[in-house]
């Protein structure tokens, strides 16, 4: 029979026995760990393809529906413009002239307007407060 030897020292030896636990521990959840994380990077990256996937077609049918409304506006346009082009016509004016007994001019007058007077339109108040920032004074018809 060996007779058991003694530690020199024991602080040493309880230092080692808590090392190898936690190593032991650590190493048995090693891989359930890298497991998870690879999970979750591969989640995280289907989830952002889907957002985009479903940015994308939310856009692709708001570019249908901008597309529908330009033909839309473009068809509404062109039958504004046929009635335009129908009330605007010569033979329509013409027989609502008729109608309303209106015929051509047979004299022609030319008529000269006078244009107002500026210093008749000016305001008294206008006038004192531009002449405190230096403007020439202008007079006042009253």
């Amino acid at each position: 029979m060996v007779a058991p030897q003694r530690i020199t020292n024991p602080r040493s030896a309880r230092t080692a026995t808590q090392t190898r636990i936690v190593k032991n521990t650590r190493a048995r959840y090693t891989s359930v760990v890298r497991i998870v994380l690879g999970l979750s990077v591969a989640l995280v990256a289907l989830m952002g393809y889907v957002m985009l996937l479903s940015n994308v077609t939310s856009l692709s049918y708001a570019v249908d529906k901008a597309h529908h409304q330009r033909d839309a506006l473009q068809e509404q346009t062109a039958r504004l413009d046929d009635r335009i082009a129908q009330a605007s016509s010569e033979e329509r004016l013409a027989a609502i002239a008729a109608r309303l007994g209106m015929h051509d001019a047979q004299t022609f007058a030319l008529v000269k307007l006078d244009t107002p007077d500026v210093a008749k339109a000016r305001v008294p108040m206008f006038d004192t407060i531009a002449a405190w920032f230096g403007a020439a004074p202008r007079t006042r018809v009253r």
